[in-house]
């Protein structure tokens, strides 16, 4: 199997992965996360003395992120489509030629495995000649951060068409984000902390995305999981907020520990080296073990479980919504949820590699994404706050884009998380905005006919929801008929090509897509249509509020015109696959993935199942339950003699699905409760009994043995021969004392009889 080859449209990874020699904005986006940063410290030492308690620091400093943002993606195009450097890069650039083009026009492709040289034609199916892309090489700075045992470990920007994506994607949503809160939060007890938190966490993410290295990665990934442990507990003094905030982090700590294990495989795998465009180059060069790459993908998997709300540890992110809505649309649209799949993309090679994602029908990647996908979902039919059903809608869009990530479809789960972004955001501002109103988020017991006092509220909610569902020509039709697409059905539905034939994927993604059209509609109904079931007189929200979610329901409808499939009729080229030029990496550091051909009957078939979706959730909704609400002369939410109270199986699965498939009951219940009840009581036992008592009765024998010790051995034996010693001694020297008399005559008496005595010794010895 050739190891560098891009099959789709002539590409071929050539030349160097990275370079320095790009215009200002690009060698200096290591500015992005100061400006933020800085500014945190400004809220949060001058804040309170400032005319607007620090917010004008925050939107000023994200303000001049976005404006960068959108002149670094300008500098990007023109670097992407002008530089003249790939395929003559120097020694100190990470990557040589894996490949060349002949003088004939065939592409010539050398397998790094066997160095044999394989021949690619350069037609087109249709017999046209396919273009060639533009080698997309990023542009990289390192400095040496810290220097370990003979290692150099570096920190810098690692800058391409996918940051530069996510720069716009984050200091938008940021953006609007700040300018909503003002009015949202206003005359919050903690108003400066908030937008001192919204200015770190927007650093923190911003940082996440421009790491060279993965221990600059993880260090980022760690800030905007304590960043978002203190903006979901804002309103910390109630114990739901903060338990809220403690479940995020904790969850978050799991995962963390496959995040670890993984980048640890993958520094010594790849030669001690935690440089990102080093570890993908050698993974795809098959210069690390492919058992050490599925290990550490599957470790790494752990970590977007937890982060990016994957099945199972995806329990967290729904009671994140105890934190203030413009958080959950910060979290949800463009920061915390999706660095986990921002992970995958970047390290793509790895998992690319290590899961065996091309030429294969399932991986763990795929498998956990679809599962999400469905699971998530489901959840989304029976809750009542609002901002729940937003949540595991996120949850199950995030499946999608782990699906796509899973099949191959690299650039259709990039588009779709740059799509996503901007519906799910003004989904989520404009629950806010209707909370802000009805001061619940209960669709049931507190909204309900809010379409006429409030329209603008309602029609951005609806062409958000629109697009969400994926309905033609909006943006999320677009993106979700890509990853469709790039599943690769095997025929089923006209045939897309792509990596594999990922047909169970295909089937969940469709479900998938009926499954958003029907928990949405019945969202719109409970929330825009009936009668009013609240309190008070609601109204529509100020332009602070109502602005933003203008702008997001417009990029809602355009955003999706970004890549246009190739060959679309009446669609002049130069408006086609423009997001995947930009974005898509086209060098050594990236894998050889193939790209789906559109299929006009799949995304027919979608769309119909999508409005089918929405036909079955009108007709109960709009039909059935506006009919039973006229008999009863109240507003209903719900058939009073629905299926469940009628179908002992559908009754078990909907107490399924408002038990939230028990996964809090065993995490909780089970687990934690059983560390704080039977665990804990068990350990105090053996603490109290067995390791007391040991040490009790050690401390209890040591007293004895000590007593003893000091009765007979050494007050007994010690004592008595040493004042036995003194004794003779004492003796000995009165003895000597009463000898000294002055005489000679006895002293030469005593002399010679010593003499006489040595003399003796010496005859009986000698």
């Amino acid at each position: 199997m050739l190891s560098n080859v891009l099959l789709y449209a002539g590409e071929v990874a050539t030349g160097p992965s990275t370079t320095e020699n790009a215009n200002w904005f690009l060698r200096n986006a290591w500015i992005f996360p100061l400006i933020p940063a800085i500014s945190f410290l400004l809220i949060l030492f001058l804040g309170k003395r400032m005319p607007k308690k620090g917010a004008e620091i925050g939107i000023a400093s994200v303000g001049i992120c976005f404006l960068l943002a959108i002149a670094t993606g300008v500098s990007w195009i023109d670097h992407r489509d002008n530089y003249e450097g790939a395929g003559h890069g120097s020694s100190e650039e990470h990557s040589t030629d894996e490949g060349s083009h002949s003088e004939e026009g065939a592409l010539t492709i050398t397998d790094t495995a066997t160095g044999a040289v394989d021949p690619v034609s350069l037609a087109a199916e249709e017999g046209e000649a396919k273009e060639e892309k533009h080698p997309s090489v990023a542009v990289q700075r390192e400095v040496t951060w810290f220097q370990t045992g003979g290692v150099e470990f570096g920190v810098g920007i690692l800058v391409d068409g996918m940051a530069v994506m996510m720069l716009f994607v984050v200091t938008l949503i940021s953006l609007l984000v700040h300018i909503y809160s003002t009015d949202y939060v206003g005359g919050d007890r903690r108003y400066t902390h908030y937008f001192a938190f919204l200015s770190l966490f927007t650093a923190s993410m911003l940082l996440l995305v421009l790491s060279s290295s993965t221990l600059q990665l993880i260090t980022a990934w760690e800030l905007v999981g304590v960043c978002s442990f203190a903006l979901i507990g804002h309103w910390w003094e109630e114990k739901p907020n903060s338990d809220a905030a403690l479940k995020a982090f904790l969850t978050n700590r799991v995962g963390d520990m496959g995040l670890l294990t993984g980048m640890i495989i993958l520094f010594f795998t790849a030669g001690q080296t935690f440089n990102i465009v080093e570890i993908n180059e050698k993974a795809i060069a098959g210069q690390i073990s492919h058992t050490a790459l599925l290990v550490a993908s599957l470790c790494l998997l752990a970590a977007v479980m937890s982060k990016s709300g994957q099945f199972v540890l995806h329990t967290w992110l729904p009671d994140a919504m105890a934190g203030p809505t413009p958080v959950s649309a910060l979290i949800h649209a463009a920061t915390m949820v999706v660095a986990g799949i921002y992970m995958v993309a970047r390290l793509y090679g790895v998992f690319f590699e290590g899961l065996s994602i091309g030429g294969s029908s399932v991986n763990a990647l795929a498998v956990m994404g679809a599962v999400t996908l469905i699971g998530g979902g489901a959840l989304a039919f029976v809750q009542t706050d609002i901002k729940k059903v937003l949540a595991y809608s996120t949850v199950s869009q995030l499946g999608y884009m782990a699906m796509a990530l899973g099949v191959g479809a690299w650039t259709a789960a990039l588009f779709h998380l740059f799509t996503h972004a901007f519906f799910k955001a003004g989904l989520f501002l404009g629950s806010g905005s209707v909370a802000h109103a009805v001061h619940s988020f209960d669709m049931k017991k507190d909204m309900g006919g809010l379409r006429k006092a409030m329209p603008t509220t309602f029609w951005t909610f609806l062409i958000c929801s629109l697009a969400l569902v994926g309905i033609f020509p909006l943006s999320g039709f677009w993106s979700k008929d890509e990853i469709l697409a790039g599943t690769g059905g095997r025929g089923l539905f006209g045939g897309t090509g792509g990596n594999g034939a990922y047909t169970t994927m295909l089937l969940m993604g469709i479900i998938g897509a009926a499954m958003t059209a029907a928990y949405m509609t019945r969202c719109i109904y409970l929330t825009f249509f009936g009668e009013f079931r609240g309190h008070g007189h609601p109204h529509e929200s100020g332009k602070r509020i109502t602005v933003p979610l203008i702008i997001l329901s417009v990029l809602a409808v355009g955003s999706g015109l970004l890549n246009l499939p190739k060959g679309l009729a009446g669609i002049p080229k130069s408006f086609q696959l423009k997001f995947e030029h930009v974005v898509e990496p086209v060098a050594p550091y990236f894998p050889p993935i193939a790209h789906a051909t559109p299929s006009y009957s799949l995304a027919i078939v979608a769309s119909l199942v999508g409005l089918l979706g929405i036909a079955v959730a009108y007709w109960y909704y709009f039909v059935k339950v506006e009919a039973a609400s006229k008999e009863a002369g109240r507003s209903l939410t719900e058939l009073p003699d629905g299926i469940t109270s009628k179908s002992a199986l559908f009754r078990a699965g909907h107490t399924l699905l408002v038990n939230k498939y028990y996964f809090d009951h065993l995490y909780q219940g089970v687990i934690a409760n059983g560390v704080k009840g039977p665990i804990a009581r068990a350990a105090y036992w053996f603490n109290q009994n067995v390791l007391d008592r040991t040490v009790d009765t050690v401390g209890r024998t040591s007293v004895t043995a000590g007593n003893l010790v000091y009765r007979y051995v050494d007050q007994g034996l010690v004592e008595g021969v040493v004042n036995g010693t003194g004794l003779l001694s004492n003796e000995a020297g009165q003895e000597l004392r009463r000898m000294q008399t002055g005489r000679v005559q006895q002293y030469a008496a005593i002399l010679f009889a010593a003499a006489t005595v040595l003399a003796g010794i010496f005859i009986v010895i000698v």
